[in-house]
């Protein structure tokens, strides 16, 4: 008991982004690939992990606030060095690709191949690194007709699938292991195809600290993920993966 009354604890903020974080529930209690591996690099330093199950807008609140101490995976800006300090060491370099009625011959080549397709995304979603093009598409007022923006905390991806499959959409982009997740999970193989090449770029994502925590803190905090991650590349990452019924593409 003395042991555990001087445990540091980490207090991570996440949201749901299926497999690589997700909310346990009672019949289900893993919570993604990259929260069992921000469990096993911290425990392995002597840390207890604090969860906090939220929206990614109040999960950024809360990290700024200093009430998480962090958040696994953002994308890196430099408006948000005010508020958080970012990991060298991402979580992934996401390739990205789309999801299409399986009977659909269409492929991405370019902006140009989306004209006159039914485009689904979340409100709000970014994806400017990886296509700035894809993004200035979506925020075209004269595309409005052809982009459907899903709203909704956790199930917005599951709604897009599902509306593709019923035709009220045409695609959707996403990180890879995301979709290979869905599809798997609501078992709309036979609806549905998983389509490549995606967008431009890979999806780079890293863990943000709280520049509430006391600088020396922060920096040994920030140093146990980096090296904990580059120790898990190869092996250890993959099992994770194949933990969740997903697999990086080569």
């Amino acid at each position: 008991m003395a042991n555990l009354a001087h445990a540091k604890t980490l207090k991570v903020c996440y949201d749901q982004w299926a497999p690589m974080t997700i909310f346990p529930s009672a019949g289900a209690p893993e919570r993604g690939v990259v929260i069992d591996m921000l469990q096993q690099i911290y425990t392995a330093k002597g840390y207890q992990l604090e969860y906090y199950e939220v929206p990614l807008a109040r999960g950024l609140a809360m990290v700024a606030e200093g009430l998480c101490d962090m958040l696994p995976e953002y994308l890196f800006s430099k408006e948000l060095e005010k508020d958080f300090e970012f990991a060298r060491e991402a979580t992934f370099a996401y390739a990205t690709a789309f999801v299409v009625r399986r009977d659909d011959p269409w492929l991405y080549n370019g902006i140009q191949s989306i004209q006159g397709k039914r485009v689904a995304t979340g409100p709000g979603w970014d994806y400017s690194s990886m296509s700035a093009n894809y993004q200035d598409y979506l925020d075209d007022p004269k595309n409005a007709k052809f982009v459907e923006v899903i709203a909704g905390d956790d199930d917005v991806v599951d709604r897009v699938f599902r509306m593709i499959k019923e035709n009220r959409v045409d695609l959707y982009a996403d990180n890879e292991l995301v979709l290979q997740h869905v599809l798997n999970r609501l078992n709309l193989s036979d609806d549905l195809k998983i389509v490549r090449p995606g967008l431009e770029k890979k999806l780079i994502e890293l863990p943000i600290f709280s520049k509430k925590i006391p600088a020396a803190k922060r920096q040994q905090l920030i140093t146990i993920w980096n090296e904990g991650r580059l120790s898990m590349q190869g092996e250890k990452e993959t099992m994770l993966l194949k933990k969740y019924g997903v697999t990086l593409a080569e």
